[in-house]
């Protein structure tokens, strides 16, 4: 694509505007199947559109941004040299700020610079139309609007704080434009780069693109993956990005590649143009590099490490269980290629992705920029330096997930002597398991100290079980739940003026969890919540008095793996345990009905990851299918004598 066609023109209708001049000009679409008959409004069609923005003002606009109000049922597909900031919903409202292409926007969305991001002055520029002004080339889908109709936005505005923009003119059909200028009135609230910048933290994780040294040939960046949600964290933390310019990592501090490779710099553009540069100490040349973090051993290291919240394994904990450890950072120096060989052309990598070993899994958004961040004065001055440029990437957790769960919970109470355990297959199942286990039959009721062994040890007590209680047993016995991690939730009292709980959890994996958390969200039982005897516990901020966040007491973080073999008597692998005994209160729940589904909670994580829930209940009800109501001290006590034994 030629100048011509990214580079604004001015018009009769822009030269009269003094201020941000915008236009959107519908250019083309036809049908694309499937072809709907009856229903025409559901017919699907191709749309290209031209957005265009010209700063005529006297001061540089920063950070553009432009809402688009579509009302066709958008998808848009591509925006050229733009990201998506926001996504609206059916009021109006933000819906998302971590969108990728293709989105849902026919509720409206706005728009910002992903390469040209500030519109200069002409005055400044001698009016150069490359620095002044921006094309964007727009390619979508939208619903039900055909030939002769054109599928045009209900409304367009500049989204930038402190600029007035009227109502669009249209011209002819298909093509409408206004002209914004600066409100003195609206200058004087928040700046919208600060707004920006804290909507940014309302992601579960934040990734801050700085650059903190700039030179014509390359750069020096940091960056930092902050951790903002309460409920999650990351273990074993892996970062990709992609290179859009034709840049590649020369070295790095706090972090490195999982792969060294310079041979796509040597035989490539980039080996033309540096002929003098030993690429033998290139760390990557990778067009979509992946990052690791470091061992703490390297934490020290003048080399390698030497950069604060650096250098933990890959552990980004909850904010909640340390704020200095939901941090992780590095550096790294970046070379650029032509022509982008100027110390203020910067330009962040696009298309994040961050996952880990534990945790949930993320989508990340485009990198928008923001104001530049402040850091403290290394030479200890009671002062800052700030940024040369900085961007936030924002990345949300998935609703979806794509990979098997990890943990999951059984429930037991007071009043009924069995245990309803895991469900059948919560963390997935073998490839083809209806040969030696049915996947879809409910788990077998089981008696408290058989949770103690390992799942599929249990066929024999849970035969056993079920015919001293009269239980059905089928013809193909269900599988097991194969989670590493497994959480019993027992009601263990219930007195006039409040109640009990003890939670258990078993690590059947061979690996430690160091400094784990646990969180149970337990609705309207909740708020009754006073202490937990054996582990720290707190509500969540801002739950409403009904998340209840978990982690070990001082000295005893480390949740120990499974120890094959430990139980010489049975041969049996013994799993790692912590327990803890909860105390809650009636005074805020008078009305709370135990023998129910109250006292259970409804959402349980472990370590970030969300695990399995059980569908049913041991409530007094299941005493008609044989299961007796067993006294509370006398339960604990059976419970609590098998964890000592094995």
């Amino acid at each position: 694509m030629g100048d011509r066609e990214t580079q604004p023109q001015q018009t009769p209708s822009s030269s009269k505007c003094n201020g941000v001049f915008l236009s959107y000009a519908y250019t083309g679409g036809r049908p694309i199947p499937p072809t709907v008959v009856d229903q025409i409004i559901d017919q699907p069609y191709r749309f290209e559109s031209t957005l265009t923005l010209l700063n005529n003002g006297l001061d540089e606009l920063k950070s553009w941004k432009v809402f688009l109000g579509f009302q066709h049922r958008e998808v848009l597909v591509s925006a050229s040299d733009s990201v998506i900031i926001l996504q609206l919903d059916e009021g109006g409202e933000a819906s998302s700020s971590s969108v990728l292409f293709p989105a849902q926007v026919g509720n409206g969305v706005v728009l910002g610079g992903s390469v040209l991001k500030d519109l200069k002055s002409a005055v400044d520029t001698a009016g150069d139309g490359k620095q002044t002004g921006v094309v964007i080339q727009l390619v979508g889908t939208q619903f039900g609007v055909g030939t002769p109709d054109v599928p045009m936005p209900l409304n367009i505005s500049l989204a930038n704080h402190g600029y007035f923009c009227p109502t669009p003119t249209t011209q002819g059909n298909n093509e409408m434009h206004l002209c914004c200028t600066r409100d003195p009135i609206k200058e004087k609230d928040t700046n919208f780069e600060e707004e920006i910048q804290t909507n940014g933290e309302k992601g579960d994780v934040v990734i801050t693109y700085d650059v903190i040294g700039s030179y014509d040939t390359n750069y020096l960046a940091q960056v930092t993956i902050s951790n903002h949600n309460p409920l999650s964290r990351l273990e074993n933390w892996k970062l990709s990005w992609e290179w859009t310019k034709g840049e590649f990592i020369y070295s790095m501090k706090g972090a490195y590649p999982i792969l060294i490779d310079s041979r796509d710099c040597i035989f490539g553009p980039q080996g033309q143009y540096y002929k003098d540069m030993d690429f033998s100490t290139v760390l990557s040349c990778n067009r979509r590099p992946t990052i690791i973090d470091l061992p703490p051993t390297r934490a020290n290291d003048s080399t390698l490490g030497m950069i604060p919240f650096c250098c933990r394994n890959g552990t980004i904990l909850s904010p909640l269980m340390d704020s200095t450890k939901s941090i992780s950072a590095f550096q790294m120096q970046v070379y650029k290629m032509p022509p982008d060989l100027n110390r203020t052309q910067l330009n962040p990598p696009q298309n994040w992705k961050i996952n880990g070993t534990w945790g949930p899994e993320f989508q990340c958004g485009s990198p928008i920029k923001v104001s530049p961040t402040r850091f403290p004065e290394p030479s200890g001055l009671p002062t800052e330096s700030t940024s040369i440029a900085t961007w936030q990437v924002v990345c949300s957790i998935k609703k979806i997930r794509e990979v098997n769960p990890k943990c999951c919970v059984s429930f037991s109470a007071f009043s009924n002597d069995s245990v309803v355990p895991c469900r059948t297959c919560a963390c997935g199942c073998n490839r083809n398991p209806t040969k030696t286990c049915n996947p879809t039959e409910p788990s077998l009721l089981l008696r408290p100290k058989t949770l103690l062994l390992p799942s599929e040890n249990r066929t024999e007590e849970a035969l056993e079980w079920a015919k001293i209680k009269g239980l059905d047993v089928p013809e193909l016995l269900p599988c097991v739940d194969n989670c590493g991690i497994n959480i019993n939730w027992h009601l263990d009292s219930d007195f006039k003026g409040g109640w009990t709980a003890r939670m258990t959890l078993l690590n059947w994996d061979e690996t430690e969890h160091v400094d784990w958390f646990a969180a149970v969200e337990l609705g309207e039982s909740g708020p009754g919540f006073e202490k937990a005897y054996s582990f720290n516990a707190t509500f969540v901020p801002g739950s409403n008095d009904n998340i209840i966040f978990m982690k070990a007491l001082k000295g005893l973080n480390y949740l120990h793996g499974a120890d094959n073999g430990a139980n010489q008597k049975k041969g049996l692998k013994v799993a790692g345990k912590q327990q803890s005994v909860i105390m809650f209160s009636k005074k805020k729940t008078p009305d709370l009905d135990l023998g129910g589904v109250h006292g259970f909670p409804t959402r349980v994580l472990f370590n970030g990851e969300e695990c399995v829930l059980p569908t049913t209940f041991p409530t007094n009800d299941n005493q008609r299918k044989g299961m007796v109501v067993k006294k509370s001290i006398f339960f604990s006590l059976v419970f609590v004598m098998a964890y000592l034994l094995l």
